[in-house]
């Protein structure tokens, strides 16, 4: 038994031990990791954020991850997040009063943690943001919407306005109000007409797809072959092709002289490309940051390409470009205030 107990301890001592890290930030209002937003989103967002600190002193940060994970954490977003809150010092020192909207992708979780100067107060309010605003969006998996609507819900809690509103004359206001009530039309209106001009788009589309063809030898009518049937006159390639849908072939049969005509149909929204050996669209490629930008260096990624047809492989290098000095400079300094967080807040998953 003694044997036992020892190979025990000599085997939990050779595992590996995995510590507890938090990313270091690039900027004090936006830090996109998992790059849930683009160069047009994340600047509103910054806007926005800019606002609250010049105006009111209120030091509030939006920060992106894929996995919490990826820093050694395993469990609950809440300890992850006051850790990540107090790593970074979010808020001013005295009054304690920062915020972070913290998402965390494919763990399907966020928070938002406030400053112990807050106390308890915000928590309820928190938590009714994320349930009404910002979930319903990301089981949409409409991240940008989810996180800028959460963002102007969370400043009015904490400032009684909007955006563009605060400190603002009555004028400013009835506008801030306007476009915000033009903005919700947008968002419910646009679905619709969205999907009507897809089914229109569709029915276009399948129309001259089915159309009948005649033979270009002889001017027979020609038959449309069956799913099962056209696979025999396709190429390997364009039978992977139809598996991975990345493309779909039309096969067209003369019944009198067997005249056969080809036609193929790219996927309107596919993650596979053209592959550089074959020429089929069957080459798929996974991305990996090997380095992050920062404002004072470039990153690196690479990208592994693999082909389903041919099985070429090969992998690629490309630069990140540096972050820009001008997102983390200006609007009121580039480094947070030295505040701290109790735990407070509310959190979500999707």
């Amino acid at each position: 038994m003694t044997r036992i107990y020892t190979f025990l301890i000599v085997l939990l001592l050779s595992l590996p031990a995995y510590s507890q890290t938090y990313p270091d930030y690039t900027e004090i209002y936006v830090n996109d990791f998992a790059d849930l937003l683009n160069s047009t989103q994340e600047q509103a967002i910054r806007a926005d954020l800019k606002e609250l600190r010049k105006k009111r002193g209120i030091e509030f940060t939006v920060v992106t991850i894929n996995l919490m994970s990826d820093y050694g954490h395993f469990g609950a977003i809440e300890p992850f997040a006051t850790g990540l809150f107090n790593y970074w010092g979010i808020g001013d020192a005295l009054k304690n009063d920062g915020v972070m909207m913290l998402v965390s992708r494919y763990d399907r979780k966020m928070r938002i943690e406030v400053g112990s100067g807050y106390g308890t107060d915000l928590n309820s309010p928190m938590k009714r943001i994320i349930d009404k605003t910002i979930t319903p969006e990301f089981k949409n998996d409409d991240y940008a919407q989810g996180i800028a609507s959460g963002v102007d819900a969370v400043i009015y809690e904490l400032v009684g306005e909007y955006p563009g509103e605060i400190d603002g004359s009555t004028s400013q206001k009835i506008r801030g109000f306007l476009s915000r009530a033009l903005t919700a039309f947008k968002w419910a209106i646009w679905p619709i007409v969205a999907g009507i001009l897809g089914f229109a788009t569709w029915l276009y589309r399948r129309r001259l797809r089915y159309k009948k063809r005649r033979c270009p030898i002889d001017g027979t009518k020609m038959q449309l072959l069956a799913e099962h049937w056209d696979d025999q006159h396709l190429k390997d390639g364009e039978r992977i092709e139809e598996d991975l849908k990345s493309v779909d072939y039309d096969v067209w049969l003369c019944p009198k002289c067997e005249h056969l005509t080809i036609e193929a149909y790219k996927a309107w929204f596919t993650p596979y490309s053209a592959c550089r050996s074959c020429g089929f669209k069957t080459l798929e490629g996974t991305t990996t940051v090997l380095s992050r930008a920062t404002t004072s260096s470039t990153g690196l990624k690479r990208i592994d390409y693999d082909c389903h047809n041919c099985s070429e492989q090969y992998s690629v290098e490309k630069v990140i470009p540096r972050v820009s000095k001008s997102s983390s400079s200006s609007g009121g300094g580039s480094s947070f205030g030295g505040g701290s967080s109790s735990g407070g807040g509310a959190s979500g998953s999707w």
